[in-house]
């Protein structure tokens, strides 16, 4: 997708934090890890890819350090302290790329999924759409 791209808006559930991304999505992508599905409460994940660098917040984030990942590099996952709501995850393994949940974003009907990630964990009542690209796993570096 281009860059030159319109500025894509978003905020958490209280309105304390509120981020804006000056790309286009390097991808949209359904999680379907188990920790994934703990932090958003849900099946599975909805997740925006974006380069870190294009996406700025005002308002203060709370951060979640998970350590046992799959491929052993600290995630950040970022929610607003106020109201919960998570906003977005950071890999260590790969800083200069951000996770942001599409559930937050003002205009969440103009990004649909573009690719099915850890499958092998997914919940047997979800379906995927054929033809959807799927992984048993996370994409690899």
């Amino acid at each position: 997708m281009a860059d030159e791209a319109r500025e894509i808006t978003g905020g958490c559930n209280c309105g304390a934090v509120r981020y804006a991304i000056a790309s286009e999505p390097l991808a949209i992508a359904v999680c379907h890890c188990t920790h994934c599905r703990a932090q958003s409460g849900s099946a599975y994940s909805v997740n925006m890819v974006v380069r870190a660098s294009t996406m700025t917040v005002e308002g203060q984030l709370t951060e979640y350090t998970q350590t046992d990942t799959d491929s052993g590099a600290p995630l950040a996952r970022q929610f607003c302290g106020k109201c919960g709501s998570p906003i977005r995850s950071v890999s260590s393994a790969a800083p200069k790329i951000a996770a942001v949940k599409v559930g937050t974003l003002d205009s969440a009907d103009a990004f649909p999924p573009t690719v099915h990630i850890w499958t092998q964990s997914k919940l047997p009542w979800v379906t995927i759409p054929e033809g959807m690209p799927s992984f048993p796993k996370g994409p690899q570096a």
